[in-house]
């Protein structure tokens, strides 16, 4: 009977039909579609390509999360292959570098307790708990060479779907109370593992394929971090560090990280005397000295002038407001437990808040009067300081503060206005972006989460509504954009402006957002056409955004080299001696009076060492004066790192100074 069946079972597969393979259709990002067997690769994919092109894939996006490379697709989808060029890709790279710099840190430090290891802007950190041991740069060298040599071992990232029960038993066994910390928020059938080597780690991932890929490593710093940035909670040893496929990558990170240091606003504004902080007036309140108030003076005055050209009227507004004025807008509920605390007056029972935002104070200017569809749009503007409590952890210099000035104008118009007003906005973003050689920026079009509704206010109609003017405004003004999820404001939608600066750094500095939300809050309206009440659109506006941050990425970006039309000093009178102080007053009062901003230097110095002092304060233009100059009337011109440029009449060297400030903003204009 058994031989039967055996036959049987031969002759029946010899002639079965044979059983097709379950096809998947894969679309690439040029919209080319590919049809490959389910269960195949990204890295596979890439491999079917082309081999040099696998030797760089890092992960994969499918349907726009992004995945490792070696996990299996089962079924039609979008794919995007990821490789060190793509910020994703950058971003899964150092997410796995964090693991194997965990594993080297094991190896010197056994019984360490793990908390987290993302990876961040540039490179990763990893949030440890060393016991009685302690890390310091002295150690970098050793777990640095620990890090390559395990790196070259070429180790798999393994993942693999765990039980919560058995995720739990895991660390418990390991003693590692801060992953079974973490387990408490996941759901079973969410938990993963990944393991490289001999390290095992709580982690949904992505990571890259194996840890060949990582050529070169340098940790940065270490520095204290508690447990959940909770204050309260445990104090953990913070690890940062960074890789790269290619040791000249590393070369060129660690140049560009030393011309930052020579750029970094908090050092150059201490030098070129542009402000300061008291600890007596505390953390995170900048105290403008008069060269940096100049500065800032006359970048208000150039967007303010651009303004009053586009139809905006200032206003001015309180630095505080009632609590109910923030509870009403919204404020309070999103940002009142993280804020300042509230001012109680002599009234029992009245609360008032130092203004996180200027924008419910518009809202009750649009109110108080009536307002007609033929008004709109009203464009109200004002350079507004608000206050917001920062943790003191995340203070830094002016880009971090607590007290900050922003450029802020809202736009009350009509549905119909809304994109033409959206677009005018852009243009005058993208004038003083021009103004101050800021030509390198991406367009971020910062959407809802649509996970997440609960983090907003308003119906689904109107943020439906807003987030398609943004999106079209962009288009129209073939804006180069990236979409991201979850970043919009709690109120509305946003175009927020990133821009690179001289070393390749984003920051994010100008923002657009579209409120259908605040007027609904604040019963604004208008009387239309058809004698009707109807409901405003709202558009926030800063092309600065913070002035501070704004600030400091000017100085980083133009080395304090500002340009001469800004500058808080134009020029600098050097007499080479005390016999020619008058003559340097007398050219100082000339052109004083002709709209040049200049200052003398009239120390005992040598000529020299005052040269090299004006060259060290960045000021553009020097002029040395002494018995030659005081007898013909002129000055001998130096310009700031280029030198000599020979000797002119005093009205020459003002006429030179305007011809050079009035075509570059005449450039500006023009385009």
């Amino acid at each position: 009977m058994s031989i039967f069946l055996i036959n049987f079972s031969l002759s029946f597969s010899i002639f079965a039909p044979p059983r097709i393979m379950d096809m998947i259709k894969v679309t690439f990002p040029d919209k080319n579609i590919r049809e490959y067997a389910a269960g195949t690769t990204a890295l596979e994919i890439a491999k079917s390509i082309s081999e040099g092109l696998a030797r760089n894939v890092l992960a994969a996006k499918i349907n726009g999360e992004v995945w490792d490379a070696t996990r299996a697709i089962n079924n039609d989808c979008e794919l995007e292959l990821l490789t060190w060029d793509a910020p994703q890709g950058k971003s899964t790279m150092w997410h796995s570098s964090a693991h194997l710099m965990a594993e080297a840190l094991e190896s010197f430090y056994p019984g360490t307790k793990f908390g987290i290891g993302p990876p961040i802007e540039n490179g990763f950190y990893y949030d440890i708990d060393l016991g009685d041991k302690s890390i310091s740069s002295d150690d970098f060298k050793k777990i640095e060479e620990k890090i390559l040599e395990l790196a070259k071992k070429n180790e798999v990232y393994v993942r693999k779907e765990v039980s919560k029960d058995d995720a739990i038993a895991y660390f418990t066994e390991k003693g590692d109370q801060y992953k079974l910390d973490l387990l408490k928020d996941l759901a079973d059938g969410t938990i993963t593992f990944y393991t490289q080597g001999n390290f095992t780690d709580l982690c949904r991932g992505p990571h890259i394929p194996n840890t060949g890929f990582i050529k070169a490593v340098k940790l940065m710093n270490v520095a204290g971090a508690y447990w959940r940035g909770d204050e309260k909670g445990k104090q953990l040893t913070r690890v940062y560090g960074i890789t790269f496929p290619k040791q000249k990558d590393l070369t060129e990170y660690l140049t560009i990280l030393e011309e930052a240091k020579k750029r970094d606003h908090r050092k150059l504004g201490k030098e070129l005397e542009l402000f300061t902080f008291s600890e007596k007036v505390g953390a995170g309140l900048p105290l403008w000295l008069p060269k940096g108030a100049m500065l800032r003076e006359r970048l208000e005055n150039f967007l303010k002038k651009a303004q009053i050209k586009a139809g905006y009227q200032p206003v001015v507004t309180p630095h505080i407001g009632h609590k109910e004025l923030y509870v009403t807008s919204g404020h309070y509920e999103k940002y009142g437990a993280d804020s300042f605390q509230s001012i109680k007056t002599p009234q029992e029972g009245e609360e008032f808040f130092l203004k996180p935002m200027n924008c419910p104070h518009h809202c009750e200017i649009y109110k108080s009067k009536p307002r007609s569809y033929k008004d709109l749009p009203v464009r109200l503007a004002e350079f507004g300081t608000v206050y917001r409590y920062e943790q003191s952890g995340e203070l830094s210099g002016l880009t971090r503060v607590r007290g900050f000035t922003q450029d802020d104008a809202h736009l009350f118009c009509r549905p119909d206005q809304v994109k033409e007003e959206f677009i005018k906005v852009i243009d005058l973003v993208l004038y003083v972006f021009r103004a101050l050689d800021l030509v390198n920026y991406d367009a971020q079009i910062s959407l809802r989460d649509p996970e997440n509704k609960a983090k907003y206010i308003g119906s689904d109609e109107n943020w439906e509504k807003a987030e398609n003017a943004i999106i079209e405004a962009a288009k129209e003004r073939n804006l180069k954009t990236v979409v991201e999820l979850g970043e919009a404001a709690f109120y509305g939608p946003k175009l927020d402006f990133m821009v690179k600066d001289a070393l390749g750094r984003k920051w994010q500095l100008g923002t657009i957002q579209v409120d259908y939300n605040l007027p609904e809050r604040f019963n604004l309206e208008y009387n239309g056409s058809d004698n009707q009440k109807h409901r405003p659109v709202m558009i926030h506006r800063a092309p600065f955004g913070s002035l501070e941050r704004f600030i400091a990425l000017l100085i980083e970006h133009c080395a304090g080299n500002f340009p001469l039309w800004l500058t808080p000093e134009q020029v600098i009178i050097l007499p080479i001696s005390e016999h020619f102080n008058e003559y340097a007053k007398n050219v100082y009062n000339v052109l004083n009076n002709s709209d040049i901003r200049p200052l003398i230097d009239e120390r005992a110095e040598k000529i020299g060492r005052k040269i090299r002092d004006a060259e060290i304060k960045k000021i553009p233009y020097m002029l040395i004066v002494g018995e030659k100059e005081q007898e013909n009337g002129t000055v001998a011109v130096r310009k700031h790192t280029e030198g000599d440029k020979g000797i002119v009449s005093i009205q020459e060297f003002i006429t030179m100074i305007h011809n050079e400030v009035n075509e570059k903003l005449a450039a500006i204009e023009g385009n």
